[in-house]
């Protein structure tokens, strides 16, 4: 059960990422970007927080300065104030997802012949996800909104291979327990 709720929630999830990427793609992504800097300040401020709240030792020292979290705090706040910078960046990780994202449903259906016919339109979504990953590692910044939307209807389309998937082959999952 937890495999089909699974596939049920990472289609439903790239499903509303590649729609705000398709809607918005230039505010998508800086506020991607603002929400991992965000992410990084956090721990960092309670990592720091804790240092000047914690009562000293048996010794009377105070413990050492959390530098790896004045780190975090650092980049973070990096992440927040220059997020374009980071765009650049993030477009070799999106492609990257969706390198694997095609690769890991090719083999998942490659993997369900064994106990089930797969038609070969199954594999086409897949290796256009796989190829559209593909093109953006190698064109990265030709035009960062158009890639965006890009990836977000490609994301859109993983969803909806996946919610297939899930769809047409539940019934077999259920039964065998995978």
């Amino acid at each position: 059960m937890r495999s089909i709720n699974g596939a049920v929630l990472r289609s439903a999830f790239a499903m509303v990422l590649g729609f705000v990427l398709v809607l918005w793609p230039e505010a998508a992504i800086t506020y991607l970007v603002i929400t991992i800097g965000i992410l990084f300040i956090l721990p960092g401020l309670f990592a720091i927080l804790s240092y000047f709240t914690r009562p000293k030792n048996e010794n009377g020292e105070k413990p050492i300065f959390p530098i790896e979290a004045a780190g975090s705090v650092l980049f973070g706040a990096w992440l927040v104030i220059m997020p374009e910078f980071f765009v650049n960046i993030l477009m070799y990780v999106l492609g990257a997802l969706l390198v694997i994202a095609g690769v890991q449903q090719l083999v998942s259906l490659i993997s369900a012949r064994k106990w089930s016919n797969v038609p070969l339109g199954f594999y086409l979504m897949p290796a256009l996800i796989l190829i559209t990953g593909v093109m953006i590692l190698a064109y990265p910044f030709g035009a960062a909104a158009n890639t965006f939307v890009i990836f977000g209807v490609a994301s859109i389309f993983y969803g909806a291979c996946e919610l297939i998937n899930w769809y047409k082959f539940r019934k077999r999952i259920e039964n065998t327990g995978l």
